[in-house]
Parts: C-alpha cells; sequence; structure tokens
C-alpha cells in the first residue's frame, strides 16, 4: 500500500509522477461531474444520451471532451456551432484536480483515500447543484449518507457510533433551526448536514457547522458590498456547509489538537 511513510523513499522525479497521475485522474472525475450537476436536477439519465452540446445537440467526440485542454484548445467555443461553453466545466474538473491531490497527499492510497474522495465527490456535487439551481437533490445525499454508515461499520463500533451520533447531531441541530426561521433553511441542508454527519460524527460535525456559518457570513457580506446580493435576499447554504465539510475531513483533527492543547 502506498502511503505517505512510503512516498519518502521513493525518488523525487516518481513523487511527481504520482501527484500528476492524481490530478489527472481527478480532472476526469470532475468532467463526469460536469454531467451529473448538469442532468440530476433536470431528472436526466448520467449516461443516455451521450455527451453532447446542449445548444446544438451534436453528439462530442473524445477530443472534444479532453478535460481542460479541449476547453483550450477549443477556445471556450463549441467545435461544431461555436457556442461559447461555460467556463464551469474547465473550473470544475480543475477543482476536482485538486482536491484529488489534497486527498491524496493527507491519506495515500488507502482504504482511507477511497473513503474520504467519495465524500469529497458528494459535497462537490451537491454544492455545486445547489449553488447553480438553488436545489439539493435527495438522490445524492441519500445515497451519499447510506454509505458514510456503511464506511463506518468497517471501521469498527466505535466508528459506527460516531456516525450515528454525527448524523443525529445534524438532523436534530438542522430541525431546529428550519422550525425556528419558518423557511430560512430547507429541507435540503437538513439532508445535507445528515449525510455530512454520518461520514464526520460528532466532533467534526461541529466544527462543519461553526466554519460553514464563518464561511456563509463572509460570503454573504461580501456579496451585499458588491451589490449582488440584498440583506434580505436568500443564498444556497449548501456551498457553504460543503467546503467546511471538506476542510473538517482533511483538516479537523488538526484543528482540534490546536483547540485542546493551545
Amino acid at each position: 500500500m502506498l502511503n505517505n511513510l512510503t512516498m519518502r523513499y521513493l525518488p523525487d522525479y516518481l513523487i511527481w509522477m504520482i501527484y500528476i497521475a492524481v490530478f489527472i485522474f481527478g480532472l476526469i472525475i470532475g468532467s463526469f461531474l460536469n454531467v451529473v450537476i448538469y442532468r440530476v436536477p433536470r431528472n436526466q439519465s448520467i449516461i443516455n444520451p451521450p455527451s453532447h452540446c446542449p445548444h446544438c445537440n451534436t453528439k462530442l467526440k473524445w477530443y472534444d471532451m479532453i478535460p481542460l485542454l479541449s476547453y483550450i484548445i477549443l477556445k471556450g467555443k463549441c467545435r461544431y456551432c461555436e457556442t461559447k461553453i461555460s467556463f464551469q466545466y474547465p473550473l470544475v474538473e480543475f477543482l476536482m484536480g485538486i482536491t484529488f491531490v489534497i486527498v491524496f497527499q493527507k491519506f495515500g492510497w488507502s482504504f482511507q483515500f477511497v473513503k474520504w474522495i467519495i465524500f469529497a465527490v458528494l459535497l462537490f456535487v451537491t454544492g455545486a447543484i445547489d449553488l447553480i439551481e438553488g436545489v439539493i437533490p435527495d438522490v445524492i445525499v441519500v445515497p451519499g449518507l447510506i454509505t458514510g454508515v456503511i464506511f463506518s461499520i468497517f471501521n469498527g463500533k466505535s466508528s459506527f457510533l460516531q456516525s450515528i451520533y454525527g448524523l443525529l447531531f445534524m438532523a436534530v441541530f438542522f430541525l431546529i433551526i428550519i422550525l425556528l426561521t419558518r423557511g430560512g433553511m430547507g429541507w435540503g441542508d437538513l439532508t445535507l448536514g445528515i449525510m455530512i454527519g454520518s461520514f464526520l460524527g460528532f466532533k467534526l460535525s461541529l466544527i462543519t457547522l461553526v466554519f460553514s456559518f464563518i464561511i456563509g457570513a463572509i460570503a454573504g457580506l461580501i456579496l451585499i458590498v458588491l451589490r449582488k446580493k440584498g440583506r434580505k435576499d436568500a443564498i444556497p447554504f449548501g456551498p457553504f456547509l460543503s467546503i467546511a465539510a471538506f476542510v473538517a475531513s482533511i483538516y479537523g483533527y488538526r484543528i482540534l489538537e490546536i483547540y485542546y492543547f493551545r
């Protein structure tokens, strides 16, 4: 198993090759996630029909879909109708490549890498759909919740109990917020919170909530200053929750160590 300990004994050029391979794999997954982000809110199959231009409906060839490179070579336009391609596509690919590198750097090739990269993908897709479409699809978060519990079972009784504590804590917290604010938060935030709790457990879920409200407050203030949003305008909370949960999954225990031993 290739982990951070064994990586120390590899020559530098081989380490760079491994990280580049991980980044490229992340780009490929990101390309697929673009399909998921576009089709799931529209209740479309993510398999059929094959990838095509949404404007001229021309079926795309493999060389039209090379992550990042195709966008650059085509200068951000469809090869067939020359309609401008949304910058979302290369951005999602690039961010997912970076995400894979971050998770790999933390966990190496291991069972934990598989667990946390699946978690990161779930967060990314859910946060992106909420940001773009304003919805959090149950078809993603419910299977994600079940996946989090299953992973905890493989990690032993203590991990399983932490998963249950985490999802119950998030469920109660968001239910209270929804009832008190009378629609200030949606039920989608609750289901996303429960999924996050199933992966992170109680302590890291608490960190996630703190970070998500801090990030949300800063983002909201910036949007108001830039006059992109008004004080009474609704802002999707899913993206902030997803970012905070990812940070907690990678750095959460280190944050707890700093807090307890400061």
